[in-house]
Protein backbone atom coordinates (compact mmCIF):
# COMPACT_ATOMS: atom_id res chain seq x y z
CA UNK A 1 0.00 0.00 0.00
CA UNK A 2 1.36 3.43 -0.97
CA UNK A 3 0.18 6.68 0.63
CA UNK A 4 1.81 9.96 1.83
CA UNK A 5 4.86 9.56 4.06
CA UNK A 6 6.22 11.13 7.21
CA UNK A 7 8.66 13.93 6.42
CA UNK A 8 11.91 12.75 7.97
CA UNK A 9 13.82 9.48 7.89
CA UNK A 10 13.59 7.52 11.13
CA UNK A 11 16.63 5.24 11.31
CA UNK A 12 16.06 2.11 13.37
CA UNK A 13 18.07 0.58 16.20
CA UNK A 14 19.00 -3.10 16.11
CA UNK A 15 16.28 -3.71 18.71
CA UNK A 16 13.67 -2.00 16.56
CA UNK A 17 14.78 -3.99 13.51
CA UNK A 18 14.33 -7.17 15.55
CA UNK A 19 10.75 -6.10 16.26
CA UNK A 20 10.17 -5.62 12.53
CA UNK A 21 11.65 -9.09 11.92
CA UNK A 22 9.03 -10.56 14.23
CA UNK A 23 6.27 -8.69 12.42
CA UNK A 24 7.70 -9.85 9.09
CA UNK A 25 7.67 -13.49 10.21
CA UNK A 26 3.92 -13.34 10.82
CA UNK A 27 3.52 -11.59 7.47
CA UNK A 28 5.42 -14.36 5.68
CA UNK A 29 3.21 -17.00 7.30
CA UNK A 30 0.09 -15.05 6.32
CA UNK A 31 1.20 -14.92 2.70
CA UNK A 32 1.81 -18.66 2.79
CA UNK A 33 -1.69 -19.26 4.16
CA UNK A 34 -3.24 -17.21 1.35
CA UNK A 35 -1.01 -18.74 -1.33
CA UNK A 36 -2.46 -22.14 -0.50
CA UNK A 37 -5.98 -20.87 -1.24
CA UNK A 38 -5.42 -19.16 -4.59
CA UNK A 39 -7.13 -21.06 -7.39
CA UNK A 40 -9.91 -20.55 -9.97
CA UNK A 41 -13.33 -20.07 -8.38
CA UNK A 42 -12.12 -18.46 -5.14
CA UNK A 43 -13.60 -15.07 -4.30
CA UNK A 44 -11.10 -12.34 -3.44
CA UNK A 45 -13.16 -11.37 -0.37
CA UNK A 46 -12.73 -14.91 0.98
CA UNK A 47 -8.95 -14.56 0.74
CA UNK A 48 -9.21 -11.32 2.69
CA UNK A 49 -11.41 -12.92 5.36
CA UNK A 50 -8.95 -15.77 5.88
CA UNK A 51 -6.01 -13.35 6.10
CA UNK A 52 -7.74 -11.31 8.79
CA UNK A 53 -8.52 -14.46 10.81
CA UNK A 54 -4.97 -15.78 10.44
CA UNK A 55 -3.41 -12.48 11.49
CA UNK A 56 -5.64 -12.30 14.57
CA UNK A 57 -4.71 -15.88 15.47
CA UNK A 58 -1.09 -14.69 15.66
CA UNK A 59 -1.90 -11.79 18.01
CA UNK A 60 -1.19 -9.23 15.29
CA UNK A 61 -3.26 -6.70 13.35
CA UNK A 62 -3.62 -6.02 9.61
CA UNK A 63 -1.79 -2.78 8.86
CA UNK A 64 -4.06 -1.81 6.00
CA UNK A 65 -7.52 -2.19 7.51
CA UNK A 66 -9.00 1.25 8.30
CA UNK A 67 -5.72 2.91 7.24
CA UNK A 68 -6.98 6.21 5.78
CA UNK A 69 -10.32 4.44 5.49
CA UNK A 70 -9.18 1.39 3.52
CA UNK A 71 -11.88 -1.27 4.11
CA UNK A 72 -9.94 -4.56 4.00
CA UNK A 73 -6.94 -6.43 5.41
CA UNK A 74 -5.40 -7.22 2.00
CA UNK A 75 -4.99 -5.23 -1.16
CA UNK A 76 -5.94 -7.70 -3.91
CA UNK A 77 -5.22 -6.50 -7.43
CA UNK A 78 -6.23 -8.64 -10.40
CA UNK A 79 -4.82 -8.43 -13.95
CA UNK A 80 -4.70 -4.74 -15.01
CA UNK A 81 -5.16 -3.51 -11.42
CA UNK A 82 -1.76 -2.36 -10.18
CA UNK A 83 -2.37 -1.83 -6.45
CA UNK A 84 -5.05 -1.09 -3.85
CA UNK A 85 -7.67 -3.39 -5.32
CA UNK A 86 -10.44 -3.93 -2.77
CA UNK A 87 -11.44 -7.58 -2.12
CA UNK A 88 -14.99 -8.30 -3.31
CA UNK A 89 -17.20 -10.97 -4.90
CA UNK A 90 -14.91 -11.41 -7.92
CA UNK A 91 -14.11 -15.09 -8.50
CA UNK A 92 -10.62 -15.82 -9.74
CA UNK A 93 -10.47 -17.29 -13.23
CA UNK A 94 -8.00 -19.51 -15.00
CA UNK A 95 -5.41 -17.24 -16.61
CA UNK A 96 -5.73 -14.38 -14.11
CA UNK A 97 -2.85 -12.88 -12.21
CA UNK A 98 -3.44 -11.60 -8.68
CA UNK A 99 -1.24 -9.34 -6.57
CA UNK A 100 -1.69 -9.87 -2.83
CA UNK A 101 -0.28 -7.00 -0.78
CA UNK A 102 -0.33 -7.37 3.00
CA UNK A 103 0.95 -5.44 6.00
CA UNK A 104 1.26 -6.62 9.60
CA UNK A 105 1.35 -4.57 12.80
CA UNK A 106 2.89 -6.54 15.65
CA UNK A 107 4.04 -5.11 18.98
CA UNK A 108 4.07 -1.60 17.53
CA UNK A 109 5.98 -2.27 14.30
CA UNK A 110 4.81 -2.74 10.72
CA UNK A 111 6.08 -4.95 7.91
CA UNK A 112 4.88 -4.95 4.29
CA UNK A 113 5.23 -7.29 1.32
CA UNK A 114 3.47 -8.27 -1.90
CA UNK A 115 3.54 -11.14 -4.38
CA UNK A 116 1.83 -11.54 -7.76
CA UNK A 117 0.45 -15.02 -8.41
CA UNK A 118 -0.58 -16.79 -11.59
CA UNK A 119 -4.02 -18.42 -11.34
CA UNK A 120 -4.18 -21.72 -13.20
CA UNK A 121 -2.72 -21.66 -16.73
CA UNK A 122 -1.40 -18.17 -17.51
CA UNK A 123 -0.13 -16.99 -20.89
CA UNK A 124 3.68 -17.28 -21.18
CA UNK A 125 4.12 -13.57 -21.96
CA UNK A 126 2.29 -12.66 -18.74
CA UNK A 127 4.31 -15.16 -16.73
CA UNK A 128 7.41 -13.44 -18.09
CA UNK A 129 6.11 -10.11 -16.77
CA UNK A 130 5.83 -11.67 -13.31
CA UNK A 131 9.27 -13.25 -13.54
CA UNK A 132 10.89 -10.01 -14.68
CA UNK A 133 9.23 -7.94 -11.95
CA UNK A 134 10.35 -10.35 -9.26
CA UNK A 135 13.88 -10.31 -10.69
CA UNK A 136 13.81 -6.51 -10.65
CA UNK A 137 12.92 -6.57 -6.94
CA UNK A 138 15.92 -8.70 -6.04
CA UNK A 139 18.27 -6.73 -8.30
CA UNK A 140 17.13 -3.57 -6.57
CA UNK A 141 17.70 -5.14 -3.17
CA UNK A 142 21.28 -5.95 -4.18
CA UNK A 143 21.94 -2.20 -4.46
CA UNK A 144 21.03 -1.56 -0.80
CA UNK A 145 24.49 -0.95 0.66
CA UNK A 146 25.90 1.61 3.07
CA UNK A 147 27.18 4.61 1.13
CA UNK A 148 24.98 3.94 -1.85
CA UNK A 149 22.17 6.18 -3.02
CA UNK A 150 18.44 5.68 -3.40
CA UNK A 151 18.81 6.31 -7.12
CA UNK A 152 20.96 3.18 -7.41
CA UNK A 153 17.95 1.05 -6.45
CA UNK A 154 15.53 2.73 -8.83
CA UNK A 155 18.01 2.79 -11.70
CA UNK A 156 18.60 -0.94 -11.42
CA UNK A 157 14.89 -1.80 -11.27
CA UNK A 158 14.09 0.48 -14.19
CA UNK A 159 16.93 -0.84 -16.33
CA UNK A 160 15.87 -4.47 -15.85
CA UNK A 161 12.20 -3.77 -16.55
CA UNK A 162 12.72 -1.59 -19.60
CA UNK A 163 15.41 -3.83 -21.10
CA UNK A 164 12.76 -6.57 -21.12
CA UNK A 165 10.24 -4.36 -22.91
CA UNK A 166 8.13 -3.33 -19.89
CA UNK A 167 7.33 0.06 -18.36
CA UNK A 168 7.82 1.41 -14.84
CA UNK A 169 5.11 3.35 -13.03
CA UNK A 170 6.31 6.74 -11.78
CA UNK A 171 3.43 7.83 -9.52
CA UNK A 172 3.69 4.89 -7.09
CA UNK A 173 6.82 4.19 -5.05
CA UNK A 174 8.15 2.18 -2.15
CA UNK A 175 8.64 3.71 1.29
CA UNK A 176 10.24 3.68 4.68
CA UNK A 177 8.50 1.61 7.33
CA UNK A 178 8.60 1.09 11.10
CA UNK A 179 6.26 2.35 13.79
CA UNK A 180 4.32 3.94 10.93
CA UNK A 181 3.28 1.97 7.88
CA UNK A 182 4.56 4.68 5.55
CA UNK A 183 7.60 6.74 6.45
CA UNK A 184 10.27 8.64 4.55
CA UNK A 185 12.13 8.11 2.34
CA UNK A 186 10.32 7.43 -0.90
CA UNK A 187 11.81 4.49 -2.84
CA UNK A 188 11.15 5.05 -6.56
CA UNK A 189 11.43 2.22 -9.07
CA UNK A 190 13.27 4.50 -11.50
CA UNK A 191 16.14 6.90 -11.11
CA UNK A 192 19.76 7.87 -11.67
CA UNK A 193 22.72 6.11 -10.15
CA UNK A 194 24.53 8.15 -7.51
CA UNK A 195 21.53 10.40 -6.86
CA UNK A 196 19.03 10.62 -4.03
CA UNK A 197 19.09 9.85 -0.32
CA UNK A 198 22.33 8.34 0.97
CA UNK A 199 21.83 4.80 2.27
CA UNK A 200 23.04 4.23 5.83
CA UNK A 201 22.72 1.76 8.66
CA UNK A 202 19.35 1.66 10.36
CA UNK A 203 17.42 2.35 7.17
CA UNK A 204 14.32 0.13 6.82
CA UNK A 205 12.42 0.38 3.55
CA UNK A 206 9.82 -1.45 1.50
CA UNK A 207 11.02 -1.91 -2.08
CA UNK A 208 8.15 -2.67 -4.43
CA UNK A 209 8.51 -2.67 -8.22
CA UNK A 210 5.22 -2.10 -10.05
CA UNK A 211 5.81 -3.01 -13.68
CA UNK A 212 3.38 -2.81 -16.59
CA UNK A 213 3.18 -4.87 -19.74
CA UNK A 214 1.95 -1.86 -21.70
CA UNK A 215 2.14 1.88 -21.05
CA UNK A 216 3.39 3.15 -17.70
CA UNK A 217 0.35 5.41 -17.21
CA UNK A 218 -2.25 4.63 -14.55
CA UNK A 219 -5.72 5.82 -13.49
CA UNK A 220 -7.62 5.70 -10.21
CA UNK A 221 -11.09 4.20 -10.17
CA UNK A 222 -14.13 5.92 -8.64
CA UNK A 223 -13.82 3.93 -5.40
CA UNK A 224 -10.89 6.17 -4.51
CA UNK A 225 -8.47 3.25 -4.06
CA UNK A 226 -8.17 0.95 -7.06
CA UNK A 227 -5.29 1.87 -9.38
CA UNK A 228 -5.22 0.25 -12.83
CA UNK A 229 -3.20 0.59 -16.01
CA UNK A 230 -4.59 3.14 -18.45
CA UNK A 231 -4.48 0.65 -21.35
CA UNK A 232 -5.85 -2.23 -19.24
CA UNK A 233 -2.80 -4.37 -19.89
CA UNK A 234 -1.49 -6.53 -17.03
CA UNK A 235 0.67 -5.20 -14.21
CA UNK A 236 2.84 -7.07 -11.68
CA UNK A 237 3.86 -6.10 -8.15
CA UNK A 238 6.41 -7.69 -5.81
CA UNK A 239 7.59 -6.23 -2.49
CA UNK A 240 9.98 -6.93 0.37
CA UNK A 241 10.73 -5.04 3.57
CA UNK A 242 14.51 -4.77 3.97
CA UNK A 243 16.96 -3.29 6.51
CA UNK A 244 20.48 -1.94 6.16
CA UNK A 245 22.54 -3.44 8.99
CA UNK A 246 26.34 -3.23 9.40
CA UNK A 247 26.67 -2.01 5.83
CA UNK A 248 24.67 -4.79 4.24
CA UNK A 249 21.06 -5.49 3.34
CA UNK A 250 18.88 -8.01 5.15
CA UNK A 251 15.53 -9.03 3.67
CA UNK A 252 13.17 -9.06 6.65
CA UNK A 253 10.11 -10.42 4.86
CA UNK A 254 10.12 -13.76 3.06
CA UNK A 255 8.50 -15.57 0.15
CA UNK A 256 9.48 -18.94 1.66
CA UNK A 257 5.96 -19.98 2.63
CA UNK A 258 4.44 -18.69 -0.60
CA UNK A 259 6.87 -20.68 -2.69
CA UNK A 260 6.00 -23.95 -1.01
CA UNK A 261 2.81 -23.64 -3.06
CA UNK A 262 3.87 -21.69 -6.15
CA UNK A 263 7.05 -20.18 -7.51
CA UNK A 264 7.51 -17.66 -10.30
Amino acid sequence: MILPLLNRILYKTNEEIQQIRESAKILALTHGEIANLIRPGVKTKDLDKRAEEFIADHQASPSFKNFHGYPASLCISVNEVVVHGIPNDYELKDGDIISVDCGILYKGFHSDSAYTYPVGEVQPEILNLLKTTKEALYLGIERVKAGGRMGDIGYTIQKHAESNGYSVIRELVGHGIGKSLHESPEVPNYGTQGKGVKLQNGLVIAIEPMINMGKRNIVQEKDGWTIRTIDRKPSAHFEHTVALIDGNCEILTSFEYIEKHIKI
